[in-house]
């Protein structure tokens, strides 16, 4: 799975194109073939899941009644919010382990908040009226759009055709494509799924590389794994890039550590608009909105389109509902209180705070191996380990932005890491051990990276003061 200096003379004919036969030849015929001197092999496809998966479900709920019922409750804590945190706990668990899709589950809780008397109404959807919402939901449209003209595969190709004069060099041309559209395609599996992973596969198979096959090696598994391992940091150096991103600065902002002009602060920014529309005092949610309604009326896409496009309705809906639960706890005091006692635990250890700050980040990093979403795994601990950076004297922004790049970077450390760990896994040019030998090694030396020359940075930024 080393890069070679082959010559790759075809790649300008097969970009975009799959090699038909090739992948004709991989499925089974569903006809008789009077050659064969044999029946037809019957292919039988498999049956999805329908309705909730009764176990993960039951689990996910009695850990919560646990929680609820069982656990005394802490001095300073009300019962509204012991409450709320049971249901929170049982959301959280149930993105782990996936009794129903996150959009359905999300529904649910936000259904027994209501329920239970927990919240009302307005508090339970208060966070659809926020902008940060809105601009990922805007930002899918955005995806779609790329989809439908074909304007990704395009640019990509420039890049493929202008530096695909070998293995490496077409390596080069996928991520650098990446890094151009991640700011515009906030969901990572639709950039692994929808362009680069079909552009690879026809790549491969020009080159007489096939997935599952010996011949895997020789371009397929080097391409599915730079692309696999460097995809992460496309999507860490913009904002925009992924929907946890905003996620995170907004439970952040729950905990005080509120990171000023957010699209500048991010490293390389967000959307172009979105930076010319802070620039004219346009806020990036109004930037994007305006944008979307000259691909409207340009009729690139059709309100049918946007209706049509799930995944940014799906994500509107368990978005606003994890951010709306946060916000809840913190207004009652819950995350308050366990901050104030992980704080006086960490002021006993009499350490500075930057040696905690390791420790702390390469936990955090770590835990990753036990979700299956990163999503997950910033609902779950993020706010908890920001609340214990800023209790062990961590400056704000420091603490708020760190752990953000590091949602993204663990994004390819095992094939259920995150939603294009199990597109490039599926691509059948990886086996199991590569992707968790690799994915360890890239992974923490990712972390160390960013550490090693991140820190001088954020350090003449001012957030380490």
């Amino acid at each position: 799975m080393r890069a070679t200096r082959t010559t790759i003379s075809a790649v300008p004919r097969t970009c975009f194109t799959f090699d038909k036969q090739q992948e004709q030849r991989q499925q089974p015929s569903s006809s008789g073939d009077s050659s064969s001197g044999g029946a037809a092999a019957v292919v039988t496809p498999p049956v999805e899941h329908v309705g909730i998966k009764v176990r993960p479900a039951l689990l996910a709920i009695a850990i919560g009644l646990i929680i609820r019922f069982v656990i005394p409750m802490p001095l300073g804590i009300t019962t509204q919010g012991w409450s709320l945190l049971a249901i929170f706990a049982t959301t959280i668990l149930g993105l782990v382990f996936d009794p129903l899709p996150v959009g359905a589950w999300a529904f649910l809780a936000v259904t027994a908040t209501l329920a239970t008397n927990t919240l009302t109404f307005t508090q339970a959807f208060s966070a659809t009226t926020m902008e940060v919402i809105w601009l990922i939901v805007v930002s899918f449209f955005f995806a779609k759009g790329f989809e439908k003209t074909g304007l990704g595969e395009r640019i990509a190709n420039v890049f493929v055709k202008a530096l695909g004069k070998s293995t490496l060099g077409l390596s080069y041309g996928l991520n650098v494509a990446e890094a151009l559209l991640a700011p515009a395609m906030p969901s990572t599996s639709a950039r692994a799924g929808g362009i680069f992973m079909p552009i690879i596969k026809s790549l491969s198979a020009a080159s007489g590389s096939l997935p599952g096959e010996p011949s895997r090696t020789k371009i397929g598994s080097f391409l599915t794994q730079s692309q696999f391992q460097c995809g992460i940091h496309s999507s860490s150096l913009f904002l925009t890039a992924s929907a946890q991103n905003l996620l995170c600065l907004k439970l952040a902002a729950e905990l005080g550590a509120v990171v000023p002009n957010q699209f500048f602060t991010w490293m390389a920014g967000a959307l172009l608009p979105s930076i010319a529309g802070e620039a004219l005092g346009i806020s990036a949610v109004l930037a994007a909105m305006l944008g979307l309604c000259g691909l409207l009326c340009s009729g690139v896409l059709t309100w049918k389109d946007c209706l049509g496009y799930s995944p940014a309705w799906d994500t509107l809906l368990w978005f606003s509902v994890l951010i709306g639960m946060s916000g809840q706890l913190n207004s009652l005091g819950v995350i308050k209180v366990f901050a104030d006692s992980v704080g006086g635990m960490l002021a006993s250890l009499n350490m500075h705070w930057l040696p905690l700050f390791g420790l702390l980040h390469i936990t955090f990093f770590t835990l990753h191996y036990m979700f299956a979403s990163q999503t997950a795994h910033v609902g779950a601990l993020y706010s908890a380990f920001c609340a214990m950076m800023l209790a062990a004297g961590v400056p704000p922004t420091l603490a708020a932005m760190s752990l953000a790049y590091a949602i993204n970077l663990f994004g390819s450390i095992t094939h259920y890491a995150s939603g294009q760990a199990a597109v490039y896994y599926g691509s059948g040019f990886m086996t199991l051990p590569e992707i968790f030998k690799f994915g360890a090694i890239n992974g923490f030396l990712g972390l160390l990276i960013w550490a090693v020359f991140g820190m001088p940075c954020w350090y003449l930024l001012g957030w380490m003061v």
